[in-house]
């Protein structure tokens, strides 16, 4: 590396913003000189991040003031990115927009899933989805990506590997159940997430029609041109993790072995991603709680050869492998850096 490159957030305030700060404040490669909150503005950036306490003297600023950077990472609510992208591209090079405004190919499928009309439909084919597992070259040399989804993600990695192998499937449909921690909401209180209402809670709060449905069907669509899926959401009283649990169901001659070898060609090489499947012992299949802070997702399965019936797992961190993580790994694809740069860490155990 050269030289730093210039960094600015945008809605840095937010857990997600507040978690690539904490990374990129560590990247040997990015020198983060700007961070916007209106609520904020004017104030220390420890104050509402304490972990970053004596890493920056950092203080938020309105978006107004935002100045030309290298590479812009967008952190707004859903819909705020894609309503202000005319004038955050002319103030840098690169942009990341780690929302869901730009995840999806068509103006169709956003209006189908999200339930309203995309505002600027024509930069929609400009943007790369940032999962490096399914678009690292795609990747390499864009100028302007996506964030991902953390529940499309864990769902994704969890069956990937089925797909890509070819392996024959005894029916279409892939029934999908995600179970994810507080965070995901975001940091804006809520009804749902008022502590009384929220803690020790197991609440289905999207059994069908979830956003990130699209989403892994679109990154799926290159090994399974048409897919039934099935997924449904539910909070647990976590506040951090997620983990898929994927239904698929093969052919009946298919083994146990064939399985491994899905398994083991399509993540073998991948930085990121570890396999989890142990005969014995309390972590011998993917748990999030050992991923908390680390940008790494594990993945396993069941295989119950009597019914054809895979159960593809994944684990992750949802605001790391789900959200800044993957966007930091997709900006080192992006400048031709290693992939691994500033995000090698492990979890912690016991947390």
């Amino acid at each position: 590396m050269s030289r730093r490159i210039r960094a600015a957030i945008v809605g840095a305030s937010g857990y997600v913003g507040g978690e690539l700060m904490r990374l990129l404040l560590q990247h040997p490669g990015l020198d983060l000189r700007q961070a916007t909150s209106e609520r904020h503005k004017g104030s220390y950036v420890h104050l509402l991040h304490p972990n970053l306490r004596d890493c920056t003297r950092l203080k938020f600023r309105s978006v107004e003031d935002l100045e030309p950077t290298d590479i812009l990472f967008l952190c707004l609510p859903h819909g705020a990115a894609m309503q202000r992208i005319g004038s955050f591209q002319p103030l840098t090079e690169y942009l990341v927009d780690c929302s869901a405004d730009f995840r999806l190919d068509s103006a169709a499928m956003y209006r189908r899933w999200y339930g309203r009309e995309h505002v600027a439909p024509q930069l929609l084919e400009n943007f790369v989805y940032g999962l490096p597992e399914i678009n690292r070259e795609r990747i390499k040399g864009a100028k302007l990506l996506t964030g991902v989804g953390c529940n499309a993600t864990a769902i994704t990695l969890s069956v990937l590997p089925l797909f890509k192998a070819g392996l024959p499937f005894a029916r279409s449909d892939v029934i999908c159940e995600v179970k994810v921690g507080s965070s995901e909401a975001g940091n804006k209180a809520s009804t749902g997430s008022h502590h009384p209402v929220r803690a020790q809670a197991m609440r289905s709060f999207a059994p069908v029609g979830h956003r990130h449905t699209a989403e892994v069907i679109q990154a799926l669509v290159p090994w399974t041109p048409s897919l039934d899926l099935h997924m449904s959401a539910t909070a647990i009283d976590n506040v951090r993790g997620a983990l898929a649990t994927s239904h698929v169901f093969l052919d009946s001659a298919v083994q146990e072995k064939d399985l491994w070898q899905a398994y083991r060609q399509t993540y073998g090489a991948e930085p990121f991603v570890r396999m989890v499947k142990g005969t014995k012992g309390l972590y011998r299949l993917p748990e999030p709680k050992i991923l908390a802070g680390s940008n790494f997702a594990d993945v396993g399965f069941a295989w119950d050869q009597d019914t054809g019936r895979v159960v593809a797992l994944c684990a992750l961190d949802n605001l790391m492998k789900g959200a800044a993580g993957t966007a930091l790994q997709a900006v080192n694809i992006m400048l031709d850096w290693d992939e691994t740069t500033g995000l090698s860490f492990p979890g912690l155990h016991p947390i």
